[in-house]
């Protein structure tokens, strides 16, 4: 399978669930998120790693509901001892989790390492999430997105890429790093996801910032508190005149049969289209 093949499905919001309290899990999923990530890497003491592993990799050994929530485990740093744990874990049982998710990557050879592990394994369904927050994967991001056909997304980390910049965590520092993060993503045809909004006493503040890395090319956004979750799905979600529009585009070029049409005086041209297929899918699967 490659990334093109693979699937949309809506990518709005992510919250964190720790691996540390598996009673907080069920009601993560039940957030109205589209992403619950189960943390086992920097929201977890070191004296802590080794009982949020075992407690956050049991949640997957029964089957998952089918409620429309992705599930994936953020591993710690595959260049830490901590990681390496992580991943021989992953591969020693037998109930991995549905995809996991990597912070601090630094070159695509650590991607390729994780994929030949878990393909040798025989875990072929397990996705891969990818976090961009040092320099030097910002340096190779088209290369990462390109590493493994197992990547759904790829993820920005603007905390830690501000530090490394030496730079404020604000919109305009951090633009070209997140213009970056889309446009390696948009080659790979997967997501990207933004990196959450820190003050919880500034909702409108957190509007606004999602509004602009939505127009900028980003599919959703995380969060650190169930209050934000429900702004971030209605900024991620196609309006009503948008799907109108995107339904309207992919029935005339059906009935066209050609490389463009003109749609209210407007010409429009066949690369649009998987745009268009993007907005009715998630649409679907929202409504669903």
């Amino acid at each position: 399978m490659s990334n093109k093949d693979i699937a949309v499905r809506p990518r709005r919001s992510f919250i964190f669930s720790p691996g540390l309290e598996p009673d907080m899990f069920p009601k993560a999923l039940a957030s109205g998120t589209d992403i619950v990530c189960v943390e086992l890497e920097d929201g977890i003491a070191p004296k802590d790693k080794d009982e949020a592993r075992t407690k956050g990799l049991a949640l997957f050994a029964e089957p998952q509901a089918d409620d429309g929530v992705e599930r994936i485990v953020r591993i710690n740093c595959l260049r830490t001892a901590f990681g390496l744990a992580d991943v021989q874990a992953v591969i020693a049982t037998a109930t991995p989790p549905p995809a996991l998710m990597l912070p601090k990557v630094m070159t695509p050879d650590e991607i390729v390492w994780l994929d030949d592990l878990l393909t040798e394994r025989g875990h072929d369904d397990v996705r891969l999430h990818i976090i961009i927050e040092t320099n030097a994967a910002l340096e190779c991001a088209f290369e990462l997105s390109h590493a493994s056909p197992r990547i759904d997304a790829l993820f920005f980390g603007g905390v830690d890429m501000a530090a490394e910049l030496r730079c404020k965590n604000e919109w305009k520092p951090l633009l070209y790093a997140r213009s970056r993060v889309v446009h390696a993503a948009a080659a790979a045809g997967i997501d990207a996801i933004d990196v959450p909004y820190l003050d919880l006493e500034d909702p409108d503040g957190m509007r606004r910032e999602a509004e602009l890395v939505r127009d900028l090319g980003f599919s959703g956004k995380g969060s650190i508190h169930p209050k934000q979750i429900g702004i971030l799905n209605d900024v991620f979600t196609p309006s009503e005149a948008a799907i109108a529009h995107a339904r309207r585009v992919l029935k005339e070029f059906a009935e066209a049969d050609t490389g463009l049409v003109v749609i209210d005086g407007k010409l429009i041209e066949k690369p649009v289209l998987r745009e268009m297929s993007r907005i009715v899918s998630i649409a679907e699967r929202i409504a669903g």
